[in-house]
């Protein structure tokens, strides 16, 4: 490989002085071989004297002169976008040529984790391209693309194989534990050799958890690992059994997760931390998964979203599934004890709306219903391996400086926010449940220019001594504190649900409206383009993730008032993560219900009644096919109390109960959660 690395880079070398390509490609390719060529005096600096004892202020010059043009001030000239590659190489090889270039980018990571491998295969699809342009002055489309299908298919079992070993096997890629565990993170330059982008959110982050006492440092790693340890206790699941835990977080909270680290060897479970997808190999469309700094253009990644389109056929979705099942069934003592993900979300950016570009790659209809294929046996296959039903996870989110000037007072409400004493939400939400549970549906109305008015039909119960429709959720898996949730019975679940305005995986929606009959949604569109057509498509991309349909597979009433009243008093409801933000009023979430994968599992609420409200007529699929069982998504949408006219349920025989009037609650027992409510108002 080292041999493979050094023929490879000679060969770069001689393109920046070659004229054998004509213009405007000559200067592309010198472009992206003097990218390649600073990549390679980065990973010759590596292990020396001069790295070690730089400054921040160097290693933040190098970082912006490896990262400068995909920064979004200079973004509008760089070949990494795809409506300025068109422009200057052609519209028939410009988003090609700048897919080529943002698969290159990837070596920004792979040099710091000495990935000697990745970087030389992907210098050698360079070289590959660039001899086709020396060979051909204008060679075909199809003849570029064939050249990147064979690199995405020939290297699968790299790239694919490698995302599965990262995520179950502690000593594949154990780049980031180390650098956490033997780092002195109160040296922020650390954050500079993670192969990262390292904006003031990560640098401030790391500089203001250095200013924390241990003891609170411990209160936010305990919180985060307790409720991991505790969502196995009340689903019944044996994390004995288990060996290791994937911790996903955003750069900055080396602190917490150094401890969470120790807390998890605690309970027998050792860390995997793989690094956010970079190659369209593997890369998600949307959220990152895994752990990453910076997103530095968040157009940027809008833009090379379905690049996976350049090679994406039903050969090489067989051949990516054969590498998992290969992988996987040669790991499945390790893949057997995977414990599930333990997830730190931020929250605090500037909110983002993308700008859809024709010139960028766009997956076809046949391309969109294989991915949904690929992803739904993905699936699958990994449950076959890593059982839904002995697996759990847990999630939780912190603020970032981008918050504003409040961000310390914002990041210690946070912390009280993600500590609340859930033995008094239990109480509570009991008695919602309570009533939730002697009624035959549930009737929600906004107000405030709200169009919701909803019925969600409830599940029956067998005998109300031991069983129940709604989960008592404490602060375990989904942190913070405070819902009642359950699966709705489609039919019969109808009407309009609406919002004016939230955020959807960093993404903004405004005046969503969302149309139900039977539980499946038959309609949809927002307000955030001029024409309906382009709103539609924003939709189904990102929310129904390009199926016909979903149904709604979560029905829930919010009860955290206090974190609605800190989105009050700091202005900051549209920058909370969905994790907290759908605590803030009843949600709604379409795709997956809960218990997907473990529907199975008898689940008991604290009084010790057994949740018996886990499937849907979807879902039920799955004992004859698993296809037509589950979507691959699960979406929360959220109204705000600000806009909520009512809450009611009413049992059979048509018996009102209210719930929620006019954004407060008003059944007997829940007065307590009006006291947040009090204050703001």
């Amino acid at each position: 490989m080292e041999e493979r690395y050094y023929l490879t880079l000679e060969r770069i070398i001689k393109i920046m002085d070659e004229e054998t390509v004509k213009e405007p490609y000559r200067s592309y390719f010198r472009t992206v071989a003097d990218f390649l060529l600073r990549i390679h005096d980065v990973k010759d600096s590596l292990n020396t004297a001069v790295r070690r004892t730089a400054s921040v202020e160097k290693l933040e010059l190098e970082m912006d002169a490896l990262y400068h043009d995909v920064l979004p001030a200079y973004y509008d000239t760089s070949y990494a976008n795809p409506a300025y590659a068109v422009r200057v190489l052609g519209e028939r090889t410009g988003a090609f040529l700048s897919a080529l270039y943002t698969e290159l980018r990837g070596d920004l990571a792979y040099v710091y984790e000495q990935r000697d491998d990745y970087l030389t295969i992907g210098n050698e699809l360079f070289i590959e391209v660039y001899n086709k342009f020396e060979e051909e002055e204008e060679p075909s489309l199809d003849s570029l693309k064939s050249i990147f299908y064979w690199y995405a298919s020939d290297y699968c079992d790299v790239f694919a194989a490698d995302r599965i070993r990262e995520q179950i096997d502690p000593d594949y890629c154990d780049f980031a534990a180390k650098m956490i565990m033997t780092s002195d993170l109160s040296d922020i330059r650390y954050l500079y050799r993670m192969g990262e982008y390292i904006s003031d959110n990560e640098r401030k982050t790391a500089e203001y958890l250095n200013t924390l006492p241990q003891e609170t440092i411990d209160k936010m790693a305990d919180t985060f690992t307790e409720g991991y340890r505790i969502g196995f206790v009340n689903t019944g699941k044996d994390l004995s059994k288990k060996t290791t835990v994937n911790i996903r977080f955003v750069l900055g909270f080396e602190r917490v997760v150094k401890k969470a680290i120790e807390n998890f060897e605690k309970m027998g479970l050792r860390p995997t931390i793989y690094r956010s997808a970079l190659s369209a190999v593997t890369r998600p469309r949307q959220a990152k998964n895994g752990y990453y700094g910076a997103v530095v253009n968040k157009q940027y990644d809008y833009d090379h979203k379905d690049d996976m389109g350049l090679f994406l056929d039903k050969q090489f979705v067989e051949r990516k599934l054969e590498v998992m099942h290969t992988v996987l069934e040669q790991n499945k003592e390790m893949a057997a004890g995977f414990a599930g993900p333990a997830v730190m979300e931020v929250f605090g950016e500037k909110p983002f709306a993308p700008k859809v570009k024709k010139e960028a790659i766009h997956l076809t209809e046949k391309q969109e219903e294989l991915l949904l294929s690929m992803n739904a046996r993905a699936g699958q296959l990994t449950n076959q391996y890593i059982k839904g039903e002995e697996r759990s996870f847990t999630i939780i989110s912190w603020p970032v400086p981008e918050i504003g000037e409040q961000f310390a007072e914002i990041f210690d409400e946070t912390i009280r926010i993600n500590t609340l004493d859930y033995k008094l939400y239990e109480g509570v939400q009991q008695t919602i449940i309570d009533a939730l549970d002697k009624g035959d549906y549930v009737h929600i109305v906004g107000a405030n220019g709200n169009k919701t008015d909803l019925k969600v039909k409830l599940h029956p119960l067998n005998d109300a001594a031991k069983e129940t429709k709604f989960e008592n959720c404490v602060a375990d898996v989904n942190i913070p504190v405070g819902e009642v949730f359950t699966s709705p019975v489609l039919e019969g679940t109808e009407g309009t649900l609406f919002v004016s305005q939230v955020f959807l995986h960093e993404l903004p929606y405004y005046e969503l409206e969302i149309q139900f009959k039977d539980g499946m949604i038959t309609e949809y569109t927002c307000g955030n383009f001029e024409r309906d057509e382009e709103n539609k498509k924003y939709v189904s991309d990102n929310i129904l993730h390009n199926h016909a349909t979903l149904p709604m597979g979560e029905f829930a009433i919010g009860t955290n008032t206090t974190a609605y009243a800190a989105a009050k008093k700091y202005n900051i409801a549209d920058k909370f993560t969905i994790l907290i933000a759908e605590k803030m009023g009843p949600h709604f979430a379409v795709g997956d219900t809960c218990y997907s994968w473990a529907e199975d599992i008898k689940v008991f609420n604290p009084d010790g009644k057994e949740i018996v409200a886990k499937d849907n007529s979807i879902s039920l699929n799955r004992r004859e096919n698993l296809e037509k069982a589950y979507f691959q998504c699960h979406t929360d949408i959220t109204i705000p109390y600000d806009e909520l006219g009512k809450i009611s349920v009413f049992t059979e025989d048509g018996v009102e109960t209210e719930i929620i009037r006019e954004g407060r609650f008003v059944l007997e027992g829940t007065e307590i959660l009006n006291e947040p409510l009090d204050i703001i108002q």
